[in-house]
């Protein structure tokens, strides 16, 4: 073989990356900290079965600024890409035991910390549509990913490494023995993320603000998302959250609660603050209710120094008045939806990969991760 054909292959492997015909070229001189981050929820959840690699090809192809992720850490300490604490029938469906009986399946319904990786990977969760999500596309025989599987597939797609990635935690205090615990969870997260391309390109969030903390002590460089809503905010006869690291947010000067929220994920040196975007509480200056992410809350985020990126906000009229209050990002099912309409405004968003470059990748590392 020629050296000419040689450079002319890989020629063409380069041009099916970086060149769409139209959407331009796809350049590779920074990530894509340049656009407005549009975040794919759990890959883009309305369109396909989620936080698969399926649904992050599909994010990748619509064109999202973020892939945004969970994960969960299973018996044998594998970090996995799955938002549920447990196996739930809505999604996955037995499809044989590991071993012949083994004394553990059926796995749905289990939590995944007490099943392993080999246990999990039995498992079919693209062949269920979800009630909510009538237009979600089903890839039957998906199984679930590693956390590095994911960037194995994505790396495969992006070789510039311009996508960003926002990665939670799922961890839950309030039942410990349902989940791996914080160490645990930082230690091995962090661990696949420091040995990734991606590693400048993460945020790392959590509801569980013990979880961010532990990260910022473990590497202060890598930036960290506060996640929070209604239910970890408040708790029943205002006791102390266990949700926010043992914060108080009554303990904050405000004035409003809105401004304490974000005094208070700043004060765990969190780089986003990153609330529920479409929940109403009641209002604290007039009658009825307000969203509970406010202009107020966002105007204090920025002014302490942080971004704001609201969840999970799926329909435009809501998505307009975020983005008008100061909204630095969005978190959606709908990533495609709220790319066209942000390009509308003439906002900046970041290029689609080209589909014949992601469907190569797609059919090579599904046979693989199976």
């Amino acid at each position: 073989m020629s050296i000419l054909f040689v450079y002319a292959i890989a020629f063409i492997e380069i041009a099916l990356v970086y060149a769409s015909p139209s959407q331009g070229p796809f350049r590779s001189v920074s990530n894509n900290h340049r656009f407005y981050d549009v975040q794919a929820h759990r890959g883009g959840r309305g369109n396909v079965v989620e936080s698969t690699l399926p649904s992050f090809a599909w994010g990748l192809i619509d064109g999202a600024t973020t892939l945004e992720l969970d994960n969960g850490i299973t018996q044998d300490g594998e970090v996995v890409v799955w938002h549920d604490e447990s196996i739930l029938a809505e999604k996955c469906s037995d499809t044989a035991p590991v071993v012949p009986d083994d004394p553990a399946y059926p796995y749905v319904g289990k939590f995944i910390s007490n099943l392993t990786l080999a246990q999990i990977k039995t498992l079919d969760c693209g062949s269920k549509r979800q009630r909510d999500y009538p237009h979600q596309l089903l890839y039957p025989g998906t199984r679930i990913s590693t956390l590095q599987e994911v960037f194995g597939f994505v790396s495969c797609v992006d070789l510039s490494h311009q996508i960003l990635w926002n990665i939670e935690s799922k961890i839950n205090p309030q039942y410990p023995n349902r989940t791996a615990g914080v160490d645990d969870f930082v230690q091995k997260q962090h661990e696949i993320f420091i040995s990734s391309p991606y590693y400048q390109s993460i945020t790392y969030q959590s509801f569980d603000w013990r979880t961010l903390v532990a990260m910022k002590v473990l590497d202060d460089k890598l930036v960290t998302s506060a996640l929070i809503d209604e239910e970890t905010a408040f708790t029943p006869h205002g006791s102390t959250s266990p949700w926010l690291a043992g914060l108080r947010l009554e303990s904050f000067p405000g004035p409003s609660l809105s401004e304490q929220i974000a005094q208070a994920a700043r004060s765990i040196q969190a780089d986003v603050l990153s609330p529920t975007g479409t929940f109403l509480v009641p209002s604290s200056s007039h009658e009825g209710l307000s969203h509970f992410t406010t202009p107020e809350m966002i105007s204090e985020a920025h002014r302490l120094g942080m971004k704001v990126v609201p969840w999970t906000v799926n329909l435009l009229d809501r998505v307009e008045e975020l983005v008008r209050d100061g909204a630095d990002g969005i978190i959606t099912d709908y990533p495609n939806v709220v790319r066209r309409w942000a390009k509308q405004q003439g906002l900046h968003v970041a290029p689609k990969y080209p589909k014949q470059r992601v469907f190569s990748c797609l059919y090579q590392h599904m046979h693989q991760s199976s």
